[in-house]
């Protein structure tokens, strides 16, 4: 099968054996994949690669973790996935999922079906920048009808789905992006926008019940503090609260900090793909490449200027 690996630091188009499926796996022909800035971090950063991936500095690698594709094997333990279903998820995250192939071997637990009325690359993007935004602002944050609900880099992969699941769960969202996403990210949803480049969200802002932080800096994070109301919750995807400024004003506040990594759920993914069936939220594909343009597709989301989600088809 074709598979793009990591080999000397470079992404490269290879031939490799078709993997084999455990008792709990199912072996995915792959027909999208979504790539995410973390996947862009891996192929550059080495150490990063041994802490998230387990694997070695310098060892081959398939990078990868989103897929959407049709089930072509199963093993004896898969009960609830059956030859045939087209299904999605984020396979082994943290850990070595090889997505980047025509074929993947994931595991049952990681998956959903895919819902009939979306594309394999609309169900690909919705995976790990999507599980992101659930796991912050459901299982963590926990957030509730009108509360107020700060986000961050709103009109990116993760932004774009925390919008539109805060909304759905009846939220009051700000939204912080870029001038030139003002409409695009009114129209998911948000109630208010802030432009970052012109605007200082912590002097519109002060009495926030949960913020979504995807900035990475401690700097950032401390503003991202002051805009929380005593006793609220701050997510952050990118930096840790344990600098002494930031832990002295979680304490404070007696706020409810978490640092998070997303981490694969196929009951999650369950959830997600009611949503997407129903239309409570959607996915905003903004580029599409080739399989052998995989590498470009990291070009652009090196660039840190990806609105929505960039997807790769087979």
């Amino acid at each position: 099968m074709k598979a793009i690996i990591l080999k000397e630091e470079k992404l490269q188009l290879a031939d490799i054996q078709q993997p084999q499926i455990k008792e709990n796996e199912v072996l995915v022909q792959v027909k999208a994949i979504s790539i995410n800035p973390v996947d862009n971090f891996m192929v550059t950063n080495p150490e990063s690669r041994e802490r998230i991936m387990g694997v070695a500095p310098g060892e081959e690698i398939i990078v990868g973790w989103d897929i959407s594709g049709i089930v072509t094997q199963v093993g004896r333990q898969v009960t609830d996935i059956k030859v045939g279903d087209a299904v999605f998820g984020m396979v082994n995250f943290p850990g070595h999922g090889k997505a980047y192939a025509e074929y993947v071997a994931a595991p049952a637990a990681h998956l959903a079906l895919k819902p009939d009325n979306i594309s394999h690359e609309e169900a690909a993007a919705a995976t790990l920048a999507a599980l992101t935004a659930w796991q912050a602002l459901v299982t963590q944050a926990k957030v509730k009808k009108n509360e107020k609900v700060l986000i961050h880099v709103a009109a990116g992969g993760v932004g774009h789905y925390a919008v539109q699941l805060a909304k759905h769960f009846g939220a009051h969202v700000i939204a912080t992006a870029s001038a030139a996403n003002r409409e695009f990210v009114l129209g998911l949803g948000a109630d208010e926008f802030i432009d970052y480049q012109t605007e200082k969200f912590e002097e519109k802002i002060k009495d926030a019940d949960v913020v979504l932080d995807a900035v990475y800096g401690e700097e950032h994070l401390l503003r991202s503090l002051e805009v929380v109301k005593p006793g609220g919750r701050v997510i952050s995807l990118l930096t840790f609260f344990d600098a002494t400024p930031v832990a002295e004003k979680v304490k404070e506040k007696q706020l409810y900090a978490y640092r998070l990594l997303v981490a694969s759920s196929g009951e999650d993914m369950k959830s997600l793909a009611a949503l997407l069936e129903n239309g409570s939220i959607r996915s905003y594909v903004t580029g599409t490449y080739s399989f052998e343009r995989l590498p470009e597709a990291h070009e652009q989301i090196a660039g840190r200027r990806t609105r929505g989600k960039i997807v790769v088809t087979l």
